[in-house]
């Protein structure tokens, strides 16, 4: 087309089209053709008049995430580059090498080799540091989080290079290792908290979440459980299928687990099937205000069934259930088609009217409201009312509201502890302490049960301690320190267990300070307490 012809074609679409949009001095509700006929007239007019050359790409991806910014807070728009890093942690691995690693004093140190990978199988070590990776010395050089996943993750089957300097070793050790499929695990922790209470800690419901989950219940079963606390604070959800699962595991055949049901998508109903294995045991659920979708799925479920205890604060209320739709150059809208409802009729999703922006700042105003530290704040009108087969109360609106509610403890939280996790005093020093003690801890403690009977925070490590935190620009404070022994202890001990162990053993000492989690073990313990607390009214 020449230029003269195109430049008439043009005018006379922008002038037909502002006949259409102008007929009425009022706006008027345009049909989907009208509005796609403007947007398509904009975007011809910038690319024929604007005065600076334009991204055609870009300006079309900024027009959709406009257009999602109008919808709900979780219709999302997804360039195809960032799928697959959405998509890893839910699709359970990842390529690399297979390292939990830190930046210790500028240098990258491998905390653990992840269990099977290929660091693990070569002989990497807890306490390696990396000094060159392909050649290229990455030591003292200002080494971030995301370079280290740049240069370690690459495609299954390709090699890096890596050299390594170790404890006892004079020359670097070099490996050349083979990257493969590297698991990202949805379980931190399962143990016998008691001789028959086990305790299960979910982090995210993902595509191998409930192998993981099937695997820890049948040892602790075999190991004497005959109540489990099942901790999902924290967790944010994830895949629909595998909450469903999950609370299948407790609920008998044809219980209703959940329904959705939106403007353009009939209900649909997802009921327990008879396949569950813990259907008879005492179960408390521990949640808070991290805990969404995926999460308040099961708490709900368990809730309005009276199928156990839900223990701690309200949940983040995400009940948005998102389809995802593919675009031609590979891109993905994730678009909310229905609503979450429990086996009640309960609504988990909160309100979202005054836009993302407010909808996020959630957290915020219950902080506000005092909400994380008394009940009482949250005051539920009778229409949001719901009852159990138990006829106890439950309340619809927006997140599940525990049947024990557990506040936020700061009592023993002081500056000087807040110093010490803002400078990462806490994680470095026992990195730099077990660079050193490694194999004599191990020796002395071989196991965590032995830890836990044995290890203690004496005065000599504490003076240690205090010596690397000024170091550090730290300062001692002994007023401050007497107010946080407990936390500032056992925070020590915990991150020793974890760099010695595994991250369950880390769960095994910190829970000793998580109120909903001693409350949980409380009601347990005391036999008809779990009755009592159970048939109680909120």
């Amino acid at each position: 087309m020449k230029i003269a012809t195109f430049g008439i074609w043009l005018l006379c679409t922008l002038f037909s089209t502002s006949i259409l949009f102008a007929q009425n001095d009022a706006p008027k509700k345009l049909s989907k053709g009208d509005a796609l006929a403007k947007i398509d007239a904009i975007f011809t007019l910038i690319n024929y008049a604007y005065v600076d050359d334009v991204d055609n790409n870009k300006m079309s991806e900024d027009a959709i995430v406009a257009l999602l910014e109008e919808l709900d807070p979780h219709s999302v728009y997804i360039p195809e580059k960032e799928k697959r890093m959405m998509n890893e942690p839910l699709e359970g691995n990842f390529e690399g090498i297979g390292i939990q690693f830190n930046i210790l004093k500028d240098t990258l140190t491998v905390i653990s080799p992840i269990s099977g990978g290929p660091s693990e199988k070569l002989g990497i070590q807890a306490g390696d540091k990396i000094i060159y990776i392909e050649g290229i010395n990455v030591a003292g050089t200002g080494l971030t989080n995301s370079d280290v996943q740049k240069k370690l993750r690459g495609k299954k089957g390709s090699v890096v290079n890596v050299e390594i300097k170790r404890n006892g070793e004079i020359k670097l050790i070099s490996y050349d290792i083979v990257r493969d499929e590297i698991p990202i695990y949805s379980i931190d922790a399962s143990y016998m908290a008691t001789p028959e209470i086990a305790y299960i800690k979910v982090n995210r419901f993902a595509k191998n979440t409930m192998d993981e989950f099937s695997m820890a219940l049948d040892s602790l079963k075999s190991n004497g459980a005959k109540g489990l606390i099942l901790d999902l604070r924290g967790n944010g959800g994830g895949y629909l299928q595998t909450a469903f699962n999950l609370a299948d595991e407790f609920l008998e055949k044809d219980k209703m687990i959940v329904y959705t049901e939106g403007k353009k998508q009939s209900k649909q109903e997802y009921k327990a099937t008879s396949i569950g294995n813990f259907e008879k045991g005492k179960l408390i659920v521990l949640v808070d205000e991290g805990s969404a979708s995926a999460s308040e799925i099961v708490s709900g479920a368990v809730q309005d069934w009276d199928r156990g205890i839900v223990i701690g604060r309200r949940t983040f209320g995400k009940g948005l259930v998102q389809k995802p739709f593919p675009l031609p150059d590979g891109s993905e809208v994730r678009l909310t088609t229905a609503r979450y409802y429990t086996p009640t009729g309960r609504s988990i999703q909160r309100p979202y009217e005054d836009g993302k922006e407010e909808y996020y700042k959630e957290f915020q105003r219950r902080f506000e409201h005092g909400e994380y530290m008394v009940a009482d704040s949250i005051n539920f009108p009778d229409s949001l009312k719901y009852f159990t087969p138990n006829k106890r109360i439950v309340y619809g609106g927006g997140g599940i509201m525990p049947d024990i509610f557990v506040p936020v403890d700061t009592s023993m939280n002081s500056e000087l502890n807040r110093n010490l996790i803002r400078r990462g005093v806490y994680n470095d020093f026992v990195l730099a302490q077990l660079d050193k003690n490694r194999k004599k801890l191990l020796k002395e403690f071989p196991n965590i049960a032995v830890f836990k009977e044995g290890f203690k925070v004496d005065q000599e490590l504490l003076d240690k301690f205090f010596e690397f935190a000024e170091k550090k620009k730290v300062e001692r404070n002994d007023e401050q320190y007497l107010k946080s022994k407990v936390l500032i202890d056992t925070q020590l001990v915990a991150l020793y267990a974890r760099n010695l162990y595994s991250i369950s053993a880390y769960f095994e000492i910190i829970n000793n300070l998580n109120e909903s989690y001693l409350k949980a073990l409380s009601i347990l313990e005391g036999g008809d307490d779990f009755e009592k607390a159970f048939l109680q009214e909120n």
